[in-house]
Formats: C-alpha cells, structure tokens, sequence
C-alpha cells in the first residue's frame, strides 16, 4: 500500500485518483497477491478509469494471475466505497467471490486506508439489480447487512516477492 501511495502522490497532489488491479497467485485455497499492475488511466477528483485493458490483461495472462481485488486512492475524500467504487468492486467479486478492494485516503485523519469487500448476499444482490451509473444512493440490502464490509480475511506478508508493473 506504501509503494502505491508513493506511485500515486503526483496525481494524489493534484488531487486525481489512482488505480490500480491486484494480481494474485493461487495455493492449497489460498491466495497471494504479489503484483500490482498500475494501467494507463483518465483520473478526476473522484474517479479512476483503467484504459487500454488488454495491456494489464496480457501482464495477468503472462504471469498466471487471478485478479482478486483492486487499489485506489481518495486523495482528498474521506475512506470509503463511494456507488462507483461499489459497481466496480462488484465485477471484481463476481469473477472472484474473494475478491477486495483497497482505499488509500491520505487525507483522512481518522482512517488512511480500509480493505472492503461487498457483502454477500446482501450488497451483491443489490449491485446485481441496480442499473444505475455515475454517483447514485443504492438501497439497503434485504437482509439487513450493510452493503459493504470491513475485510477480516486479508492478512499481509512481508516475506512474499512484490512486482510492480506501472504502464502509465
């Protein structure tokens, strides 16, 4: 998450998001995150859009990676998953019922990054029906859960070999 922020701070100075897809390797049910591909982008104050997808696709591809989540920064909002956050963390998770979705908010002073997943069925079933685009309120899930969760299955390893292919 450091190596992001620190490719990230231009943009993040100029208050543009950045994005970027976690790859990950999978072992005995588990899985591994070890790169972090940066796409070429179009960035705002409040969105990210990965360009040119078939260059990160080829680097997942060439490498036998899963796509198991994603990073984006709030360079000047708070840490949260905002509706288009929430639609694009739901093809992750579609493809990946593993998947997460990590918010760098460097200028929260309360919560700097969080590590989110949709709940399932809950927020999952509410994505999956909303046709909705752009900033939007989403309802409630019909079993109560909120839409999206706090990850409590993602732990960090510091001993795992970490690439970092920024195509920007």
């Amino acid at each position: 998450m450091e190596n992001f922020l620190e490719l990230a701070r231009e943009n993040t100075e100029k208050d543009l998001e950045t994005c970027g897809i976690l790859g990950a390797f999978l072992e005995h049910e588990t899985y591994y995150v070890t790169t972090l591909i940066i796409p070429k982008q179009e960035s705002t104050s409040s969105s990210c859009e990965a360009v040119k997808e078939e260059e990160f696709f080829a680097i997942q591809n060439e490498h036998s990676l899963f796509p198991v989540g994603w990073i984006h920064t709030h360079p000047s909002q708070s840490c949260f998953m905002s509706s288009i956050d929430l639609h694009t963390h739901y093809s992750y998770q579609t493809m990946v019922p593993e998947a997460f979705a990590i918010v760098m908010a460097p200028t929260d002073k309360s919560r700097s990054y969080g590590i989110f997943r949709l709940s399932d069925p809950g927020g999952m079933s509410v994505l999956k029906e909303c046709e909705e685009s752009g900033f939007h309120p989403h309802g409630e899930p019909a079993d109560g859960s909120p839409i999206y969760e706090h990850c409590t299955n993602v732990y960090t390893n510091t001993n795992l070999r970490f690439e970092i292919f920024d195509l920007r």
